[in-house]
């Protein structure tokens, strides 16, 4: 799971590779804002079929965040 939320990342963010670990945060460390949260979340739903709460977003503020909610609700 995390491979795929990497590379969403890396085309939503267009950060580097080497940036993105469990431990990196969405808005402080990669630079994202709220509108890359909302395209974040879109292209992480369509590579996995995932639907996510869009009241979650706000608690999803990592990308471990990310991983653990997909885990849970796949």
């Amino acid at each position: 799971m995390f491979e795929i939320v990497k590379e969403v990342i890396i085309d939503i963010l267009s950060c580097s590779e080497d940036k993105i670990t469990l431990e990196s945060d969405l808005f402080k460390d990669l630079g994202a804002d709220s509108l890359d949260a909302v395209e974040l979340s879109l292209a992480v739903e369509e590579k996995t079929g995932i639907t996510i709460d869009q009241d979650a977003l706000p608690e999803l503020k990592t990308v471990q965040d990310i991983v653990d909610y997909l885990e849970a609700h796949k």
